[in-house]
């Protein structure tokens, strides 16, 4: 039995992401789907799919009609949920429902900059606080311009998730100086989306985000095959997986044998 389908939920915040971390396994599965992609429950069936597949913490978007880091397939989850009226306000609702069912995996909403500026972050630090959410990543929200969202989420003891691409090589030190939960790491250049080969540079990139924190880190984009978890596997503790599920799901295949063969080099 795991933290989700016992109902126990001691931890909050960033004592809960830390935890599931330390629970393992190395590397912890956190997938990813989007709030309302095809009706809101279906997404509550699917999160208690992947409880029951063994991932260790979940990442629940929440659509938006411009959707900056996410590829065609995640892109058009995005449009088939925003049909449910689904805004950051539905989100939290949605999640406080979840806890109440005892749903109790760590769980990062994932939202971008301009809902959540609406709704008003020191609003939505509280609300999510209550709501059960564990942590925040705005992917649209530069690290210069995160000040105000980064400290009302720290307030309440939410971490707001920092994510290093490529492109923030040799600045990763500046940016995850102080920040809390896990380093979201960008395997490739780009948008979502399954990817046959990952970057040669990748497992450099990796080692620098390692010398540059203590954090554990967590690799998404494009992920999707037992080998590449494999290869990765000794230099990440997360692997997250957002498209390749999407794909599953369209396709009415079993998350539980996508899962167990994804890991089984490692697991």
């Amino acid at each position: 039995m795991n933290a989700a389908s016992d109902g126990s939920r001691d931890l909050r915040g960033t004592a809960a992401i830390e935890a599931a971390f330390r629970r393992g396994p190395r590397p912890l599965f956190i997938p990813y789907l989007t709030l309302g992609d095809p009706t809101p429950e279906e997404t509550r069936a699917r999160l208690w799919e992947l409880a029951r597949a063994g991932a260790g913490i979940v990442e629940l978007g929440v659509p938006y009609s411009d959707p900056l880091a996410d590829g065609p397939v995640l892109r058009e989850a995005a449009v088939r949920a925003l049909r449910h009226r689904i805004g950051i306000g539905e989100a939290l609702a949605f999640v406080r429902s979840l806890r109440d069912e005892g749903f109790a995996l760590p769980l990062v909403l994932f939202a971008y900059a301009n809902p959540l500026f609406r709704f008003g972050a020191e609003r939505f630090a509280r609300e999510a606080l209550a709501a059960g959410v564990d942590a925040v990543l705005v992917p649209d929200l530069p690290p210069e311009e995160s000040g105000d969202v980064l400290g009302f989420l720290r307030a309440v003891g939410i971490p707001l998730i920092p994510l290093v691409a490529l492109t923030s090589r040799g600045r990763i030190a500046e940016r995850l100086a102080g920040r809390e939960g896990f380093v979201y790491a960008v395997s490739s250049l780009g948008t979502t989306g399954v990817r046959e080969r990952l970057p040669e540079e990748l497992l450099a990139f990796l080692a620098e985000i390692r010398a540059a924190t203590s954090l554990p880190v967590a690799v998404g984009f494009g992920i999707h095959r037992q080998e590449q978890v494999e290869m990765l596997a000794p230099h990440a503790e997360g692997i997250i997986v957002g498209s390749a599920l999407a794909h599953l799901w369209a396709e009415g295949g079993s998350v539980e044998e996508f899962v167990r063969e994804l890991f089984s080099g490692v697991w």
